[in-house]
């Protein structure tokens, strides 16, 4: 079952690890990444949009979403496996900090957990052809733009990715989502001279079993 948003982060405790940290650590922790992470990340992340992943009947509650995701980004980001991951979930303050914990042994987590996550998002994308995780990543993107007055005028290569690998998708599907956003890349013009060549992988989305398995030209 889907709980409400995770907020509790937003109200320190009395006591915690992170307190009980002589000043000039506490000031050197504000700064570090996780600093970033957190209030530039994580604390706009939107948690709500998931709420189809679960069950609309009275049961245990989730995890919280933006915990989840945010680990698997930390994950990425540091090229860990699974299991390192949960290593420093567990025992590295500065991990916990960017999560929103400010005391060790707050908010257990089992890997099944995220495991059992990767699932439900990778099967609501190729059955929606929505993705979640890209359009809240969207979002936050969005939030930091407005918030610094950035200028989006020119894009780097690094920042087109094709989408967050915590999902699965096979190489065609892969493939034809390279075509689809090569071809929303293109101007009017151009994608009316390459009509006939993009119609066969821009009808549905990259998920959708319809898709041609082999496409010929004349």
């Amino acid at each position: 079952m889907f709980r409400f948003s995770n907020e509790g982060h937003l109200q320190s405790n009395l006591f915690s690890d992170v307190k009980d940290l002589p000043k000039k650590h506490r000031k050197r922790l504000d700064k570090s990444w996780v600093g970033v992470f957190y209030t530039e990340i994580f604390c706009r992340f939107d948690e709500d949009p998931f709420a189809v992943l679960y069950a609309d009947i009275p049961s245990r509650p989730n995890i919280p979403v933006n915990v989840l995701i945010e680990l698997e980004t930390i994950k990425v980001g540091f090229g860990w496996s699974d299991d390192e991951l949960y290593d420093y979930f567990i025992y590295n303050m500065q991990v916990r900090y960017a999560l929103g914990y400010h005391q060790l042994g707050e908010g257990e987590i089992e890997l099944r957990t995220l495991y059992n996550f990767r699932e439900r998002a990778s099967c609501y994308m190729q059955e929606s052809g929505i993705n979640l995780i890209e359009q809240d990543f969207e979002q936050v993107t969005d939030q930091q733009i407005c918030a610094y007055y950035l200028k989006t005028g020119r894009q780097s290569m690094d920042s087109t990715m094709i989408a967050s690998n915590i999902r699965e998708m096979s190489r065609l599907q892969l493939l034809v989502e390279v075509l689809q956003r090569i071809h929303r890349m293109l101007s009017t013009e151009d994608q009316e001279r390459y009509a006939r060549v993009f119609a066969p992988f821009i009808q549905g989305h990259a998920g959708n079993s319809s898709i041609p398995q082999r496409v010929g030209y004349e």
